[in-house]
């Protein structure tokens, strides 16, 4: 976010780390996905909490009128803080309220100790839908129900995937927003990344690592980095051997592939 939004989420943000010790995490990210669903489908809302020429006090009220009897006084508070922040457009209001509630059931499953599985989990699951045109369109089609192509997302993950993996899978379909679907995911990566404050490396090899493999991986790259660094391998075969690693925009290139191409431009520019 940018601007005065930047300020206005960081508000936000610390408001809800203050809540999230005295709640069921999911049910306050229930909550606040809810709401941001609410706020999104009616404009004339959506507009009064994000006009940044009203004062911060009837905002608050008006959030206290239509949802205290609805919705927890923690929600309540959340979104108190966020009807008082000033937005650049009303949408950064929304995708606040989005980013809130990723963050809380992100947030609920660190406490259970698999944060790091579900990260890994909704990464791979991108992996597949951006791998698969058929698959991608079928979870993209606006002309179909969201329920059904949530439900195709279900499907997909079931017996293989942690509830919370499956829930922040369904998001993008649920309430998509004009966003695409790799888009959104990403999107919920980094809230994870930064839950850990931690950066996420993405390591392709020909074949899967062990659990070892991985650490002594994460220990070589957190020194290299100075900072810690997630692992999410990938298998692709056609790499023949050693690794690719991507961190942000930055490329390590180790692999046999990569070996014999560079052969190759030499002897075709000899």
């Amino acid at each position: 976010m940018e601007g005065p939004s930047r300020g206005s989420w960081v508000a936000a943000d610390e408001v809800l780390a203050e809540v999230l010790p005295d709640v069921d995490a999911r049910n306050l990210a229930g909550e606040l996905f809810a709401i941001g669903e609410a706020v999104d489908g009616n404009a004339k809302l959506r507009r009064s909490l994000a006009d940044p020429s009203r004062d911060a006090g009837p905002k608050r009220a008006m959030v206290r009128t239509l949802f205290d009897s609805r919705v927890s006084p923690q929600a309540v508070r959340v979104l108190e803080t966020v009807a008082s922040g000033r937005w650049r457009t009303d949408r950064d209001m929304v995708d606040a309220l989005e980013r809130l509630g990723v963050d809380a059931v992100l947030a609920a499953a660190e406490k259970d100790g698999v944060l790091d599985q579900v990260e890994d989990e909704l990464f791979r699951f991108e992996r597949l839908v951006a791998a698969d045109h058929e698959l991608s369109t079928a979870i993209s089609r606006r002309e179909v129900d969201p329920q059904r192509r949530a439900q195709l997302v279900v499907d997909l993950l079931a017996g293989r995937a942690l509830p919370d993996t499956v829930w922040l899978a369904q998001r993008p379909v649920l309430h998509p927003r004009g966003r695409k679907y790799s888009a959104a995911i990403w999107a919920q990566l980094k809230i994870a990344a930064k839950r850990r404050e931690q950066i996420t490396a993405i390591v392709t090899s020909a074949v899967e690592l062990d659990a070892g493999q991985r650490d002594r991986l994460a220990a070589g790259l957190t020194k290299l980095y100075g900072r810690n660094v997630f692992v999410t391998v990938v298998v692709d075969p056609d790499v023949l051997g050693g690794l690719r690693v991507r961190i942000g925009d930055e490329v390590i290139d180790g692999t046999v592939r990569r070996r014999l191409e560079d052969v190759r431009r030499s002897m075709g520019t000899a």
